[in-house]
């Protein structure tokens, strides 16, 4: 049973977990070797899309080949491996190559090729300065590859004619590989690039021992892993920290299956990871808001996947964004339905900077906005700011620093090597035990006109419960102005519905009459007892998506609050100057 305690401090509080930290020295070529040798048959990789498998023991073969290939080209410690790709196992394989051969890998956005403006890539390029960059196809991303070529850099993919090699030619067949005995837990494994949702991506280091001791805390708290090698079916993009580093080495390290999945919570793409979790039935599932909303609508219509895909799931995890507490309620009343009496559903709470994993909610947790206890090995400490804590943490899951940014590293973190994670939060009825509720980003809360602040994601939060299903997510606003108003993207499904029309787009449905009753009268209920920061006065409808080329929404779909009202300024005067506009909503009452 996890244990924590709390130590006031001369600043704030620090909770701790007392559970005895084990020295981890494992690195991630080592637990893949240990599992060639001893399961070399069983199945660690498979693509779903292609229904290719491959096992521990081929893993680690073509890994130790590729890694003997790399040595052709200018690689090390300060000219790492970026790759342009989307999951797959060629992906999987380079990135373990490079760790074994000690060169950092740096995954980057896919979007980031398809922008039509290439400075962000090429920025990227300068910052990083790789010595070869890797694509799953040339032909995908040619642009990259050649801008790659321009700047004098290697390339090599997996199919296409644009890229100088293609990873089978580079297999040497020498089984031997004398510098994998140098890694340790301090060698950088990947440089991951921040969202860039409080400036410009930030390349943050991540260590082997970032990733190892992030498994060694889950496996501590999910003993059955031990004996039941899991089953993970996943989409998130492994650029993301939560996908790449949490949810595939959960998988690998301890001696499971990873499905890649190549579906994505997106219109005309979902269908896939339905049939993928239907197929594969995990035993794990790691998620994001936006795919279990998605999932619950799924699972809700139709009871052959719902009995499919709770049989054998012992873990439900939800992190990345704060999950609603429709999504959460919909989906706990579906595992009372069908899942095991040992299912748990978990809240967590992490950064890029974290590797991402410092807290997990506890097994009869039911609240949505509980971040959990601290894991092993790590300390938080709650600094009081307002009226909630502004949270900090320490230990062998937080970053070293950024990738050649000294000052980005120095402001990151306060005099006790605290990291400044820029989150609030506030303890569970003052009970260290119960975990921590989350307050918010600090630098997205603004004050109105009358001095009071607003708290974004509890209205955030607010809004898309009392809206749905017509709104998909909104964005607050409000700053130096006398009430709070609110950006709303709209579910086209949704307000079709509403309206009892499948025919209108959202242009017609933004001037219906029933559409705009329910939308008034919905935002009429948030924080209807509260006062004006708690409220929301009015909203304005938007007719396209959140742009993630703009910034306005990460891979994972989470809004980036202040990219998107940087870009809808002309939005937010309309809101709260323009209250005959047809895309305004006035709150009625």
């Amino acid at each position: 049973m996890t244990t924590v305690k709390i130590q006031h401090v001369a600043d704030g509080i620090i909770l701790y977990n007392t559970r005895t930290v084990a020295a981890d020295d494992e690195t991630v070529p080592a637990i893949l070797e240990r599992h060639a040798c001893e399961r070399g048959d069983q199945t660690a990789l498979i693509d779903a899309k292609s229904g290719t498998c491959l096992t521990y023991g081929a893993l680690w073969d073509r890994t130790i080949r590729l890694a003997r290939g790399l040595g052709r080209f200018d690689l090390g410690v300060d000219r790492p491996i970026a790759i342009l790709s989307e999951n797959s196992i060629d992906h999987a394989i380079v990135t373990f190559a490079g760790m074994v051969q000690g060169v950092p890998v740096a995954p980057l956005s896919v979007a980031y090729s398809q922008f039509s403006d290439p400075s962000r890539i090429a920025s990227l390029f300068r910052q990083l300065t790789p010595g070869l960059v890797f694509a799953q196809d040339a032909d995908t991303f040619e642009r990259s590859l050649s801008l790659a070529s321009d700047m004098q850099i290697a390339t090599v993919a997996s199919r296409g004619a644009v890229a100088d090699y293609i990873v089978t030619d580079l297999f040497v067949d020498v089984m031997e590989n004398p510098r994998r005995e140098s890694i340790d837990g301090d060698t950088i494994a990947k440089v991951l690039f921040t969202s860039g949702s409080t400036g410009a991506p930030k390349g943050v280091i991540v260590t082997q021992r970032m990733i190892c001791s992030n498994q060694t805390a889950l496996s501590a708290e999910w003993s059955f892993l031990a004996d039941e090698p899991p089953t993970i079916v996943d989409w998130l993009p492994w650029n993301h920290v939560y996908g790449g580093n949490l949810v595939a080495m959960c998988a690998l390290r301890n001696g499971g299956t990873l499905v890649i999945d190549q579906g994505r919570p997106l219109p005309g793409q979902f269908a896939n990871t339905v049939d993928n979790l239907a197929t594969y039935r995990p035993t794990i599932h790691f998620g994001v808001p936006r795919g279990f909303d998605q999932l619950i609508q799924e699972l809700e219509a139709d009871e052959n996947f719902a009995r499919a895909y709770f049989s054998r799931l012992r873990r439900m995890f939800t992190a990345g964004a704060a999950l609603p507490s429709v999504i959460w309620n919909r989906y706990q009343r579906l595992a009372e339905s069908y899942a095991r009496d040992d299912f748990v559903a978990h809240v967590a709470w992490g950064a890029t900077e974290t590797s991402p994993l410092v807290t997990l909610s506890p097994s009869d947790n039911r609240r949505p906005d509980n971040l959990g206890v601290p894991v092993q090995g790590c300390e938080i400490k709650m600094v009081p700011n307002e009226d909630r804590y502004d949270l900090r943490l320490r230990g062998p899951m937080v970053t070293p620093g950024y990738w050649r940014n000294q000052k980005a590293t120095d402001h990151a973190f306060d005099d006790e090597g605290f990291y400044k994670i820029g989150d609030a939060g506030r303890l569970i009825d003052d009970d260290p035990t119960q975990g921590i509720v989350f307050d918010g980003r600090i630098s997205e809360n603004f004050k109105l006109a009358t001095g009071t602040w607003v708290q974004v994601n509890a209205l955030r939060l607010a809004t898309i419960d009392a809206l749905r299903p017509v709104v998909q997510d909104a964005v607050v606003a409000g700053h130096d102005r006398n009430e709070v108003g609110v950006l709303l993207f709209m579910n086209l499904d949704g307000c079709r519905r509403i309206v009892g029309n499948s025919d209108l787009d959202l242009i017609e449905l933004t001037r219906n009459a029933n559409l705009r009753a329910h939308l008034a009268k919905g935002l009429s209920q948030v924080g209807k007892d509260s006062g004006s920061s708690g409220r929301v006065a009015r909203g304005l409808i938007l007719t396209d998506s959140p742009s993630q080329e703009d910034g306005e929404m990460t891979d994972k779909g989470y809004i980036n609050q202040r990219a998107a009202l940087r870009k809808r300024a002309d939005d937010v005067t309309r809101l709260f100057e323009d209250a005959t506009h047809p895309s305004v909503v006035l709150a009625v009452g």
